[in-house]
C-alpha cells in the first residue's frame, strides 16, 4: 500500500511500472540495462477519491495524458531500484498537491501615499533623463 494522507492509500496494483533503457551517463551499463523507470497510473480507473480524481484531471501538467494518465518517467541515477522510488515520489507530490486547495486572492489597490512616490520617482528619472539631453 502507497500512503498518500492519512485516509487516501493506493495499492500496489493500480500501478504499472515498465523498465526501458536508460539516456545518458552510464557507459556499457547504459546498453545493456533497463534502469530508467516509468511509472503509468490511470486516474480514472484509481481507488482515490472523486476529489482527487476530478482535481487531478482538470490539472494542467505535462505528465497527465488527455485521457486521464499519469505518465512518469525517471532515469536520473543507474540504479532502477532507486529511479523507480524516484517515479513513486514524483507520483504521491502529483496527488498530494491536487488535495491542497488555492486560497482565495482578495484584489487590493495601493494607497495614496504609494501613488504618490510612484509619481514622484517617475519625475526625479524624467529630470534626470531631460538633464543628459545636448541642447543645441
Amino acid at each position: 500500500m502507497i500512503q498518500i494522507s492519512q485516509r487516501v492509500e493506493l495499492a500496489d496494483s493500480e500501478i504499472e511500472w515498465q523498465f526501458i533503457r536508460s539516456s545518458g551517463a552510464g557507459g556499457q551499463n547504459v546498453n545493456k540495462v533497463a534502469t530508467a523507470a516509468q511509472l503509468i497510473f490511470d486516474i480514472q480507473a484509481s481507488s482515490l477519491p472523486d476529489f482527487y480524481k476530478s482535481r487531478l484531471l482538470k490539472k494542467s501538467d505535462h505528465r497527465i495524458t488527455q485521457s486521464g494518465k499519469v505518465i512518469i518517467k525517471s532515469q536520473e541515477t543507474r540504479s532502477q531500484a532507486r529511479n523507480r522510488e524516484l517515479a513513486l515520489e514524483q507520483l504521491i507530490d502529483l496527488i498530494r498537491s491536487a488535495s491542497q486547495v488555492q486560497k482565495k486572492r482578495i484584489p487590493t489597490k495601493p494607497s495614496r501615499s504609494a501613488k504618490e512616490r510612484r509619481l514622484t520617482t517617475k519625475k526625479q528619472q524624467g529630470q534626470k533623463k531631460a538633464l543628459r539631453k545636448k541642447d543645441f
